[in-house]
């Protein structure tokens, strides 16, 4: 009775739901593209689910991650999303995955899927999914968004291309804004999510067509869309192995500092100027001791009172936008020494935890 509305349809019946029975399929991300893949794959039957992404919930994620709820705020993301996945189907096998996939861990995790979706926001997990998938011959079902647009295509299928086919190399760090400073309409990645779900769903069962070979490309604000077509390139079927690191390439010369450097620099009593380039709601959840509140989208020249001698350190999330933040202020001061801290929040709390941490105060 379950799915008794989609074995009715005629070219999917019982032997298309047996075959989303019997697969395994992987989802990288459990946010604005992961929860509608994640839903609606749960819903339609998938055997068995492999749900990765280390990041917890945070309110500015509720607009379009519409899975999660306000009090769940600072919650993690995988182990809060399974638990309501199973309540929607028990029938489904949940595998969590409460990290990130790295080039040490990608090959062996891979390996026990189907197919893998990539629901993820950062171009250096996209190429080394896409790596990893060329390597075990797995179907990569893409999405991506930014503002009112989004993409979705089927990678590495039945001889189609890859991703590397449609973007032969990792843009530099900051050369393409993510969703944190270029925005995204909440409606967007839940659209561009479905479409990722139906992708999984042809290339299981064989029901229709799937977009391996193209690029569908969806224009919210003007209600249009259309396809561009791919071309297959011999040489990106050729990888073989992973690379040590797929970290994007600084495109500029600001000078970056390491968790472990900046921590230092606290031990000892440096002084130094922290600029939080994060959203507020962020910045008033968890922030480093003595750090300034600007965000990016506000910083300007007038924004900040520059000390004589004393460098200044762009800090964000995970890097992007405390290094756009650094190209801008040396742009503006150029006697002045600034530094991006590499890996931000996420690699201070991966290797210090709450140390010089400031937590928001909950009445």
């Amino acid at each position: 009775m379950r799915y008794s509305r989609q074995t009715q349809l005629s070219n999917f019946g019982e032997a298309a739901q047996q075959k989303l029975r019997n697969a395994k399929v992987l989802v990288v991300g459990a946010g604005g593209l992961g929860v509608p893949v994640l839903q609606y794959l749960t819903g339609m039957g998938i055997g068995a689910m492999g749900v990765m992404d280390m990041d917890n919930i945070s309110l500015t994620n509720l607009h379009r991650q519409v899975l999660y709820t306000e009090d769940e705020v600072g919650q993690s993301k995988v182990i809060t999303a399974v638990n309501k996945l199973k309540e929607l189907n028990n029938e489904v096998a949940f595998q969590l995955y409460n990290e990130a996939i790295t080039p040490q861990n990608a090959l062996a995790i891979v390996e026990n899927y189907d197919v893998v979706v990539d629901a993820t926001d950062n171009f250096s997990t996209r190429y080394l999914l896409n790596d990893a998938c060329v390597i075990l011959n797995k179907p990569l079902v893409y999405g991506a968004v930014q503002q009112y647009e989004g993409h979705v295509s089927v990678f590495n299928f039945n001889g189609g291309p890859t991703y590397r086919c449609l973007y032969p190399t990792l843009p530099a760090a900051g050369e393409i804004p993510d969703c944190n400073t270029a925005g995204v309409l909440g409606v967007v990645p839940g659209i561009v999510g479905c479409q990722q779900a139906l992708q999984v769903v042809k290339v299981l069962t064989g029901v229709g067509q799937t977009l391996s070979g193209y690029l569908q490309i969806f224009d919210f604000l003007q209600d249009d869309q259309y396809k561009v077509k791919l071309k297959t390139k011999p040489e990106n079927k050729q990888i073989t192995t992973l690379q040590q690191s797929y970290e994007a390439p600084v495109c500029n010369t600001v000078s970056l500092l390491s968790v472990e450097e900046l921590y230092n620099w606290y031990e000892s009593g440096k002084v130094f100027d922290l600029i939080d380039v994060r959203e507020p709601d962020e910045f008033e959840e968890e922030h480093l001791q003595g750090a300034v509140s600007v965000p990016l989208m506000q910083l300007k020249p007038d924004a900040l009172i520059i000390q004589p001698n004393v460098p200044i350190v762009t800090f964000c999330e995970k890097g992007a936008r405390s290094n756009k933040a650094a190209q801008m202020l040396q742009k503006q001061y150029l006697s002045a020494t600034i530094y991006s801290v590499s890996g931000g929040m996420n690699y201070w709390q991966d290797e210090f935890g709450d140390e010089y941490l400031v937590h928001k105060v909950n009445n």
